[in-house]
């Protein structure tokens, strides 16, 4: 089907089929559709990847295990409507090992018993966190989620809050292309050595 458009490679505004034309414009549909162009490749500014890279560096450092980190960078991108954060989050949780069942239950993690306490309390913090504008953080909650991590883990998983809601900050207005992750790249960005 034909939509008027714009060319996501050239930007030109014309009919285009949805999958594309003679002219080779690159169309993406999504549903209902809509069309979403990228606006800006990040990887393109290694400076910026690795400094949000090292956000991420210092979480898992301060002891929050990678499990725990898909869980929190997955719902923090559900809250945000950062689609590409959550396929990605989704995709590397499946990859390595996480149920379907969990996934598909963090949005609605309080009335499922599929969470265990420490993971509780952490996608309670990061929720605040993401939503602080809205409600601050209560000394209740900081004293239950002590319960469960100790300071210095708490100073990771905050930063791992604030790295995803920083990468969500990125990919939403920058048009990041929603299914073209694929598990385990980013980890291996991540590892990459910096360039001089």
């Amino acid at each position: 089907s034909c939509h008027s458009t714009s060319c996501r490679r050239c930007g030109t505004w014309e009919q285009t089929r949805l999958l594309g034309d003679a002219a080779g414009h690159d169309a993406r549909p999504l549903s209902g559709g809509v069309i979403i162009m990228s606006r800006v490749d990040v990887t393109k500014y290694p400076d910026a990847v690795k400094a949000m890279y090292g956000l991420e560096r210092v979480a898992r450092e301060h002891g929050i295990e990678r499990k725990l980190l898909h869980l929190i960078k997955t719902r923090v991108s559900q809250i945000n409507g950062c689609a590409y954060c959550i396929d990605m989050h989704t995709k590397d949780a499946r990859a390595e090992g996480e149920t379907e069942q969990r996934l598909y239950g963090l949005s609605a993690w309080q009335e499922t018993p599929f969470y265990t306490p420490r993971e509780r309390a952490a996608l309670e913090w990061a929720e605040t966190l993401t939503l602080i504008a809205s409600h601050h953080v209560p000394d209740e909650l900081y004293a239950r989620t002590r319960e469960h991590f100790t300071e210095a883990e708490l100073v990771g998983l905050t930063l791992a809050v604030i790295a995803i809601n920083g990468w969500n900050r990125l990919a939403i207005p920058f048009r990041a292309e929603v299914g073209s992750y694929q598990p385990g790249t980013a980890e291996a960005a991540a590892a990459a050595p910096a360039s001089a």
